[in-house]
């Protein structure tokens, strides 16, 4: 089952289903009117709208033709914003390229960091750039929207709380990040809001490509309408979602309408490109060498960028989000 959110002018939108061949939608506020209240009643609201799924992929019902224009992130707002980096080859080549050593405890202790989740973008919102000496850059990652999640929750229990996956755009200003860190208190300034794609699935409609808490397909990102990544969100992520949970649970709870991200989707083959820029500027200094210098600019206005994920019929299960710089 897929959900998406329809814009409607209120801060949370209008809850769908999504038409097995992403064409149609049904509006499912008999059962809930928003993402929100549905994953507040899971229990409840799960049967009802996989029932309207069914109707509206048997022909039972009409439904709506599917606009991505009009969609929202399937979470327009969400009570939390929390980010893992499980990718343990983006960490190493983006602190390379600021100058800064990984944490001793890289393969044992996963990265997380908070960010902002009253404002979050949908799949086709401008990315504002104030000024383009920021360095904005673009990073493909996958993200589990959770149920309630109990204080102290183990990775071995943690697959009951995940309810649905989406992909995200988790932008970051990159020259500002140096200056953030450097006062020892994370990111703030350097994270804008981060966009999701149209689409939120079901872990059931991944079929097997998601196990062991890790979704085995490839991210493919393009920039200016050339295709720049098609990594392989699976295997080379060092810590699963389970693992990531069990993490940001150790002295907390989590409500339901949390988001927990993977981190940008890196892969130790160059032949599988990059989800971010960051990586690409810094394999360009490498292979520089002494004294060497990027090539690949950070985003500028008018820049355009989107991120999708295809199955194994080649079906873009998220949907694709497609931004341009403003």
């Amino acid at each position: 089952m897929r959900l998406c959110t329809l814009q409607d002018g209120t801060r949370d939108g209008r809850l769908a289903v999504v038409r097995a061949d992403g064409r149609a939608v049904a509006p499912a506020g008999a059962v809930a009117r928003s993402l929100q209240e549905a994953l507040d009643g899971w229990e409840r609201c799960e049967p009802r709208l996989r029932a309207l799924a069914a109707d509206l992929d048997g022909g039972r019902l009409a439904g709506e033709p599917l606009d991505e224009e009009r969609l929202a992130a399937p979470l327009p707002r969400a009570y939390e914003w929390v980010d893992g980096s499980a990718f343990l080859n983006h960490v190493r080549l983006v602190r390379k390229a600021r100058g800064a050593e990984p944490p001793a405890t890289l393969e044992t202790d996963p990265l997380v960091y908070q960010g902002g989740s009253g404002v979050l973008l949908g799949p086709r919102a401008p990315l504002p750039l104030l000024d383009e000496r920021y360095g904005l850059d673009f990073e493909g990652e996958v993200c589990v929207i959770l149920g309630d999640v109990p204080q102290g929750t183990r990775a071995g229990d943690a697959a009951r709380h995940v309810r649905l996956l989406c992909l995200a755009n988790d932008v970051t200003l990159r020259e500002l990040v140096p200056g953030e860190l450097a006062k020892g208190f994370g990111f703030f300034q350097s994270k804008p809001a981060t966009a999701f794609s149209p689409f939120a699935a079901t872990p059931d409609e991944l079929g097997a490509a998601w196990r062991g808490g890790r979704l085995h397909l490839r991210l493919q990102v393009t920039c200016q309408g050339r295709l720049v990544g098609d990594c392989d969100a699976g295997p080379e992520m060092h810590f699963s979602f389970y693992d990531l949970l069990e993490h940001v649970a150790r002295t907390r709870a989590f409500t339901a309408g949390t988001i927990l991200g993977s981190g940008t989707v890196s892969n130790a083959d160059r032949a599988r490109g990059v989800s971010c820029l960051a990586e690409q500027r810094m394999l360009e200094i490498i292979d520089a060498g002494p004294g060497g210098r990027p090539a690949t600019p950070y985003l500028k206005r008018g820049d355009r960028v989107a991120i999708e994920m295809l199955d194994a019929s080649g079906r873009s299960v998220f949907g694709r989000i497609d931004q341009v710089v403003t």
